[in-house]
């Protein structure tokens, strides 16, 4: 994702939280744990399955997979701009 995609949907994202006056809930410890409430909503998708069948989703459970990686992508990114931290930057330096 370009520098430019994800400026654009940070900026969203906190357009969005500050129109519905959310931005008094998104602290970075409550963000962070809505963070990992997600991840664990995506895990359930793979718990019971073998590598193999964790590669064979069907559609369906693709789609359902991508927009738990959205609400990861999204809380990260409210997190790292309540936070004023580069995303990408840190991730380049990790």
């Amino acid at each position: 994702m370009s520098q430019d995609k994800l400026d654009n949907l940070s900026k969203r994202l906190a357009d969005f939280a500050r129109a519905r006056d959310w931005e008094q809930f998104h602290s970075p410890k409550n963000l962070s744990m809505a963070l990992i409430a997600e991840a664990a909503e995506l895990v359930e998708h793979f718990q019971w399955l073998s590598e193999e069948q964790s590669y064979q989703l069907d559609d369906k459970k693709r789609e359902e997979v991508a927009l738990e990686l959205a609400d990861i992508l999204i809380y990260t990114l409210r997190c790292a701009e309540r936070l004023n931290i580069d995303v990408l930057d840190a991730a380049q330096r990790k």
